[in-house]
């Protein structure tokens, strides 16, 4: 069973309907049991970093997970991903799950052109610049889908992929130990992203 962390934020339904055709059972949850119960866990979300983590926080799963992510592969997926991180900086500074080094800032002021727009979305290609069972079937520079405006900076050590958007090599995803993440959304992402998930959901 993979359980999606169910805590009012983002639309669960298409990253369930992609497991689901890749013939995994996905269950759709804010139950701690649950969350200990299954095989792997996964962290969507889209929105502002502020209001996700206090919806977190509200459900009282940030120990679950802490707990789990040691026993048990974890992706965080858009604003899941970044989530992981120490702290976030989108309408103020809060502090994250603290799973990965690294915080969370703002897209726009570190382009090298005004031409680009934030935020950044669309698809891009996604180079691999660490070795990872996470690319088992993926092959590097094929093309996944963005929407963001924050990213993930002073996260070197656990980048696994980058994607350049306007001179900025943003982490489209990110590894430490049994916890992953990706920027992009790889239920929207069609084969390649598909591809992502069925790796993730076999390790």
């Amino acid at each position: 069973m993979i359980a999606i962390v169910d805590y009012g934020v983002g639309n669960l339904f298409s990253l369930s309907s992609s497991l689901q055709a890749l013939g995994f059972t996905p269950e759709i949850t804010r139950d701690p049991a649950r969350l200990r119960a299954a095989e792997r866990i996964i962290l969507p979300g889209v929105g502002a970093f502020g209001d996700a983590k206090a919806k977190l926080d509200a459900t009282g799963l940030g120990p679950v997970l802490r707990e789990e992510r040691e026993k048990k592969p974890l992706l965080g997926i858009c604003l899941g991903m970044q989530l992981l991180f120490d702290k976030g900086f989108e309408y103020g500074e809060y502090a994250g799950l603290g799973f990965i080094p690294g915080e969370v800032g703002s897209l726009k002021p570190d382009l090298n052109t005004s031409t680009l727009k934030v935020p950044h979305m669309g698809w891009n290609s996604l180079h691999i610049v660490k070795d990872d069972p996470l690319f088992r079937y993926f092959r590097d520079g094929e093309y996944v889908y963005y929407v963001h405006s924050y990213y993930a900076k002073n996260c070197a050590d656990s980048t696994l992929a980058v994607s350049d958007y306007g001179g900025v090599a943003v982490p489209g995803a990110v590894r430490r130990e049994n916890v992953w993440g990706t920027q992009f959304h790889p239920e929207k992402s069609g084969d390649a992203g598909l591809r992502l998930l069925k790796a993730f959901c076999e390790l």
